[in-house]
């Protein structure tokens, strides 16, 4: 007992060492990594810390923002770190390793030693995960393996609570409560743990309550809006931009060897681990559901399909760990280490090399958002067809061409249509008192609104910002 006790003793604290120091690593890596769609959420977050209500643009209740807790989140830590950007690449880097820990309970939890090994090595330091840092993404991630992993543990308050929060950070985390309540109700048929269910119930109900009196729909208008941006010229929709994005890991000999790994993992599920099957039907209905939404391919969407990947990939190490061993080695359970440790090692180098793939658009949006903060009126209106960045630096309203902060804009995307189209609606319609244009886009907008009634008030070059392609501002009284 002594020796069982000291043994769990040992792995707790290697585990509390664990956290802070996979989050200090990929933090120190990735502090300044930044992209335009979640500042979106961190104006949201300032502006509700300000008081001025759960809106982007003061005035305009829209909710568009897909991540309520994660605002939340931000707004009441902003009181003691103001710099949201660095807070929420903090919070996402504590959340990768935080999911890795809850892949390495689940594993323990569901006899797969392997899988385990995968989540603490692997999972932090997967590359697609890794480029969504900053948003709600690992924090929504970690949330939802947190679930799986108490549920596992029959622990079902916990569950029920990391479910509601995984819920309330992305809309589609309410397949995690849907499963997992499924399963308890067709499969272990026990009495239902009421406290957990009024758990789940109190932390979710506030939030649609309020979003039904305060916007009118507890449904971010930015679904309708990607929706719509699926059908563009320019666009593909999710299913289709799943071929895509797998082509862009295929230059990486290491995904070919978990991707052979996860096949092998795949028939040991179906013949020896069918307890997997909850996990992979979380993946499964993942993908089914953005397939039908229709969404935009953006990079985040295929992020949830990750942990899917690896637990399938662990199961793989695990078939082939327990292979029949001829030797005093056990040549298979060698074999398989020595490729987690391999895969793993790339997956570090990739983490070293990944802060100089920032293509400077970061750089870029934000002295411009800087520059209108400085020299535009605070009152105006700005249009533009990114706005997170250049809006979080810059207190004006902000019109979007992409049709995230105004649905009627997002109405005007309509099938074979580019964004053009609704840059033309904007500056007819919501009439901005400032344009931020990319030089060489919207041809059309250019010659029949813009140099007949507006004036270049200032030029970003982009070459001082390594970045490829240059912005002007422009007036239009």
């Amino acid at each position: 007992m002594n020796s069982i006790v000291s043994r769990r003793q040992l792995r707790t604290l290697l585990l509390a060492a664990y956290l802070p120091l996979v989050t200090a690593i990929i933090y120190a890596l990735l502090s300044n990594w930044a992209y335009d769609d979640p500042y979106i959420t961190y104006r949201y977050a300032r502006n509700l810390a300000d008081g001025l209500g759960f809106v982007y643009n003061p005035g305009q209740r829209v909710l568009s923002t897909t991540t309520p807790f994660f605002t939340l989140l931000l707004a009441a830590l902003g009181y003691l770190w103001s710099d949201l950007p660095h807070l929420a690449n903090l919070i996402g880097a504590f959340s990768l390793a935080l999911g890795g820990v809850f892949v390495w309970e689940l594993g323990r939890a569901w006899r797969a030693p392997a899988v385990s090994w995968v989540g603490l090595l692997l999972y932090p330091t997967f590359s697609l995960l890794l480029i969504t840092f900053g948003s709600e993404t690992p924090l929504y991630l970690a949330l939802c393996l947190g679930s799986f992993a108490f549920y596992a543990r029959k622990r079902y308050r916990l569950t029920a609570a990391l479910a509601a929060l995984a819920m309330l950070t992305r809309p589609d985390g309410l397949l995690v409560p849907v499963l997992l309540a499924s399963h308890y109700l067709l499969s272990i048929r026990r009495s239902i743990p009421w406290r957990a269910v009024v758990l789940f119930l109190v932390l979710s109900l506030p939030w649609f309550l309020f979003a039904w009196v305060y916007f009118g729909s507890p449904l971010p208008a930015t679904l309708v809006a990607k929706q719509h941006q699926g059908s563009l010229l320019v666009s593909q929709r999710f299913a289709a931009g799943l071929i895509t994005t797998l082509k862009n890991y295929s230059g990486h000999w290491e995904n070919w060897l978990l991707a052979l790994l996860a096949l092998l993992g795949v028939y040991r599920w179906l013949r020896r681990a069918r307890r997997w099957s909850l996990f992979f039907a979380w993946t499964v209905l993942y993908f089914i559901s953005y397939s039908i939404l229709g969404v935009s391919r953006y990079f985040w969407y295929y992020a949830p399909l990750v942990p899917g990947f690896l637990v399938a990939a662990g199961l793989g190490l695990e078939a082939l760990r327990r292979l029949p061993s001829s030797t005093r080695w056990n040549l298979p359970a060698l074999l398989a280490s020595s490729m987690l440790l391999l895969v793993a090692w790339m997956q570090v180098y990739d983490l070293w090399l990944l802060p100089l793939q920032d293509d400077g658009r970061a750089a870029i949006y934000r002295a411009i958002g800087e520059w209108l903060q400085d020299n535009a009126p605070p009152e105006a209106a700005v249009g533009s067809l990114e706005v997170g960045i250049i809006g979080y630096y810059a207190p004006q309203s902000f019109v979007d061409f992409a049709g995230l902060l105004q649905p009627d804009v997002a109405a005007q995307l309509t099938h074979g249509a580019t964004y053009e189209k609704a840059a033309i609606y904007v500056v007819e319609h919501h009439q901005p008192d400032y344009l931020v244009l990319r030089k060489g886009d919207f041809n059309t907008l250019r010659q029949e609104y813009v140099q007949p009634r507006c004036q270049l008030v200032q030029h970003f070059a982009g070459e001082l910002f390594g970045y490829a392609g240059s912005f002007n501002v422009y007036t239009c009284p």
